[in-house]
């Protein structure tokens, strides 16, 4: 759910004290650094879940940075590990890092689950593995339950919705994020030698998995990102459905999230599949617009 429109790398100089960081202004920094969306749907929070939802998208950005930012698969690999020790100390109430400081109180107030943060960086493992080039759909909706379904997980805690659809809610909005945010970031990704759509639709319309320039130049790849987008188109569809079930006073923010990236979705799709970039993004009058319809209604 928590999805970047631009990449800082936060981490800290292994120099500096960790006990003269502010816990709470980090994260709160992390976030205001970050140029993501995920700042709109939490500006509406009351503070003490404001400032719990900059925890865990802090917690997020980091660990993202680490499989995206240059480095060999050993370095990233014992970087990843370490932050999986940092989550036992979390959770063993004597964290070290600023950004886990800063989700002590959020653990303890809102029962966010151990498993969900390890599994945020079991998607970041596949990432720094490079795992992702054209992978199966199986493992592409395996990644996408680790990166977004988790994080929709947290956030509902977080949100305060506890009805039995809010959960399923989270994880199909996650699905619908992610799958909007590889349609959008097709380019970028390539960039960086990554590919997320899937091999089966890759090979279903007839491109070999091979040299990532000749997909991206494939006249059929226009197939596969219309094929992946009506699959978000979905996932948009049913979490609308799930929301109405739910308390949707308290779902304000997730829905935020919801109507951005659904923009987002219908402007690839009009844009058609031709030409992949820019990547396309909403203004800032369009976001606030749609931050002050769910932050009154």
């Amino acid at each position: 759910m928590l999805a970047p429109e631009q990449k800082t790398n936060r981490s800290l100089p292994d120099s500096q004290p960790l006990a003269t960081v502010d816990p709470v202004a980090h994260v709160r920094q992390v976030v205001a650094d970050s140029g993501s969306s995920f700042f709109w749907g939490m500006r509406i929070l009351p503070q003490e879940r404001r400032d719990a939802m900059y925890a865990i998208y802090a917690f997020c950005r980091e660990v993202d940075d680490v499989a995206d930012e240059p480095g060999s698969d050993e370095v990233k690999a014992e970087q990843l590990a370490e932050w999986r020790v940092e989550i036992d100390r979390l959770y063993e109430r004597r964290p070290t890092r600023p950004t886990t400081q800063a989700l002590a109180t959020p653990i303890e107030s809102f029962n966010l689950p151990k498993e969900e943060f390890l599994a945020i960086i079991e998607g970041m493992e596949m990432d720094a593995q490079n795992a992702m080039f054209a992978p199966p759909i199986d493992q592409l909706t395996a990644y996408c339950r680790r990166v977004a379904g988790a994080v929709g997980l947290l956030s509902i805690r977080v949100f305060g919705a506890t009805q039995p659809p809010a959960d399923e809610f989270a994880l199909t909005l996650g699905d619908a994020l992610q799958l909007t945010n590889i349609l959008r970031d097709v380019r970028e990704d390539a960039d960086m030698g990554r590919l997320y759509l899937p091999r089966d639709l890759l090979v279903e319309n007839g491109i070999e998995i091979g040299d990532i320039d000749a997909i991206l130049n494939h006249p059929n790849l226009p197939a596969v990102c219309k094929s992946l987008s009506e699959t978000a188109t979905l996932r948009f569809e049913q979490a609308r459905d799930m929301a109405a079930q739910c308390d949707r006073h308290a779902l304000r923010p997730a829905l935020i999230m919801m109507d951005v990236y659904e923009r987002i979705l219908r402007r690839l799709v009009q844009r058609g599949w031709q030409k992949l970039d820019p990547p396309v993004k909403l203004s800032k009058p369009e976001k606030l617009w749609i931050v002050a319809r769910r932050g009154l209604f």
